[in-house]
Parts: structure tokens; sequence; C-alpha cells
């Protein structure tokens, strides 16, 4: 195949073999981390694994060059959304070729890249580099990071302290250096139930969660017309929105319990934790007059997901890396969240760089072009030439 148009045999075959595993995030990704492990013992490279509680999933770390100083982090995500109610014209699992795209779940969010930088493990290894590149790939990042803190506690424990981190979400092979934050609750109220015809003997669940909706409401509005911005990002401020709701039994009984989940997209540098503390302060203003009718009412919070907002520099070593490796003379932004913040608020320079387009991601049809493919494989192939040159004049430590 023509390297420039499609990436090479091997490579495809990779990717195209993990989107052939269905590792949607309510599932195991077992199938898939054992698959890589397996390639890497092949080339002589042992794998940590660090799993969940349950230990159904797990995430992956392997250092191709063990004696080497510490160098480049390849990070990735194995699960993938579902496609539950999507109209596909074809198999989510089929990884079908056909008209210049590798179609299937994950193809561009993110099987696609993972399997580029397993193939390339070899040449990687035999160019015999200066330094060590790290493979990190984790699970549960599409509902909410949970993997990569895992990870990142393994390499800590271990001493490991990288120069540098790719994530490689699909930017249509541009660094990115930027992305807002993404933090979800659910608010849980507990009110008192009765006939609807004796209201003032009830506290109505849903009508109190309805309050705390409008406080969110009333909060995402004044950050649109209010709150700081940041030219670049699709939406350039802060914003929060509600996502599910649930609450009551029949027409007629006053609903005891109401549960809404929301969430906050904040820009970098925003204050996530005062904005919380500001919803829970309007709840609490609330529970006085719920509990006046029953004291065992009153609202309660639980965190869903914390993935950090991710901010860089364009000087930042590990974006000028990139840049270098990519052959780009331009940065971005981008809408979606990453484990790029996590890697960050490690100590280790990341950037966001990979191929495809978030556009075609978690879509019917999800596909990822052979030509943004083919991209990131001369990109990861460049660790092995310009990145060595890179590293020792951007990244040398002191």
């Amino acid at each position: 195949m023509d390297m420039r148009t499609a990436p090479s045999a091997r490579a495809l075959e990779l990717a195209r073999t993990l989107v052939r595993m269905n590792t949607v995030s309510r599932n195991t990704n077992l199938e898939l981390i054992h698959f890589i492990r397996d390639e890497l013992v092949q080339q002589g490279v042992k794998s940590t694994l660090t799993f969940d509680d349950e230990g159904r999933k797990a995430n992956l770390f392997a250092t191709l060059g063990e004696a080497k100083p510490a160098g480049v982090i390849v990070s990735g995500h194995t699960d993938t959304v579902p496609w539950d109610g999507q109209d596909w014209s074809l198999d989510p699992l089929s990884a079908e070729v056909k008209d210049g795209r590798l179609y299937g779940r994950g193809s561009a969010d993110m099987k696609g890249f993972i399997g580029l930088a397993v193939a390339q493990v070899p040449a990687w290894l035999a160019a015999d580099l200066p330094f060590a590149i790290h493979l990190a790939f984790s699970y549960d990042e599409e509902v909410g990071c949970f993997g990569a803190p895992r990870l990142i506690a393994e390499l800590r424990a271990r001493g490991i302290a990288p120069l540098a981190c790719i994530v490689g979400e699909p930017t249509g092979m541009v660094p990115a250096l930027a992305h807002k934050g993404v933090y979800r609750w659910r608010c849980c109220v507990r009110g008192h139930a009765a006939h609807s015809s004796l209201t003032p003997q009830s506290v109505n669940a849903i009508e109190v969660g309805a309050r705390v909706v409008g406080k969110l409401a009333d909060m995402s509005e004044r950050w649109r017309s209010q709150g700081p911005r940041y030219e670049g990002f699709d939406v350039p401020y802060t914003t929060g929105s509600v996502g599910v709701i649930e609450g009551g039994i029949a027409d007629n009984v006053v609903p005891a319990d109401c549960r809404f989940h929301y969430e906050f997209r904040n820009l970098p540098g925003a204050d996530v934790a005062a904005m919380q503390a500001e919803v829970q302060a309007y709840a609490a203003s609330l529970e006085p007059a719920m509990r006046a009718v029953a004291p065992e009412a009153g609202i309660r919070f639980e965190t869903i997901c914390e993935t950090p907002a991710f901010l860089a520099r364009a000087d930042d070593p590990a974006v000028l890396l990139a840049a270098r490796l990519a052959e780009a003379d331009s940065t971005t932004l981008v809408a979606f969240g990453t484990e790029a913040g996590l890697f960050q608020k490690a100590g280790i320079p990341t950037v966001v760089c990979g191929p495809g387009h978030i556009a075609q991601a978690h879509q019917a049809d999800e596909y990822v072009s052979l030509a943004q493919l083919a991209s990131a494989e001369r990109f990861l192939q460049a660790l092995a030439t310009v990145g060595v040159e890179a590293l020792d004049r951007r990244l040398a430590r002191p």
C-alpha cells in the first residue's frame, strides 16, 4: 500500500483486529488487553496490568527499553461508547475497509491509533533509542477517566517519570494544547410521599430537584453572559447541563425521590470546586423547609466523574515534540475531554495528537480515513528519528 494514502498492512491489520473486539465501557476490555500483552511478549516486552476493583478491566503499561532513561508515553484508551439505537449501515464490529476508510466503533476513537502504536514496536526496539518509549492503554475513559489514575499511580510507585506524553485522541494530526474539563455529579433528593390531595403533608422531591436544576441553568447563563472566555474553543466559555432526571411513581402520589445528573465543562483555570460549592450551598438553603415537614428529607450529591481540563503552552516540550513529529506549523484546541489533564497533573508534559476527527467518533458508521492512519504512522515512526533530536534539544533535564 502507498504510505502516502494508507498505513502499512501490519498496522491496518492490528487496528482492524482491535476494532472487532467489543470493548464498550459496560463490558470487560480484557480480550483486547491480553491480545496486546501477548503481541508485546512476542517482541520480548513485558507489560504491567492494573485492574479495576472487580478485576474485569485493566490498564496496560509497557516500557520499550527497560534500562534506558524514561522517555515518551504513547497513550490511548481501550473502551468505546455503545451504539445502541444508532442507525448503522454495517456491523459496528466489522472493521470494514472501503472507500479509503476504516469503519467500526472505536476506529477513530481510538483503536486506530492504538493499533498503529503496537505495530510500531518492532521498529522502535530495532532503533535502539537512547530513551524508553512507554505504551499506556487505559480502561473506562469514556465513562469518567477511571482507569488512568490507577495507571499513573503505578508509574509513581515505580519511580517512572516520563519526559512527555502523547495522547492519541482524534485531532486530525494537529497537536492540541487545550481542552475543557468534564465534571459530573448525581443529585439525589429525598422528599416525603403523600397522596396528591394532601400536598401540604408532603415534600415533593421533583419540585425541589427542579429548583436545583433552575439554579444550574442560572449559573450556566451567567457563565455564558459574564464568565471568562477562551477563544478557540467551539464554545468559548464554561457550560453546564442536566442530562438525566428520574422520579415519581404515579400522577396522584407526591414523589418522595428525585435523581438527576448534571455536568460542568469548564475552561482551563476555572474553579470547579467553587462552582460545585455554589450548587451545594443553594441545595442546603432548601433543606430547612423540607425538614420542617419531614425530618428525613434532604439533598445529597454523588460524584460521577472528574476529568480535569488540559492547557499547555505552545512552547511546552510535548507540544513542540508533537509539532516536530507531525510536521505541523499550527496547533488547535479540542472540545472533548481526554486523559491529558490527568497526565499533566502528574507532572508529565502532555499533548493531544492523533488520527481522525471527533466529528466521526461516537456516530453511526464511525470511521477514520486510511490517509489519517498513514499520517499517524509516519508520526510514530518519526519518534525513532527526529524524535531523538527533539528530545535531546527540548526535553533534556539539567
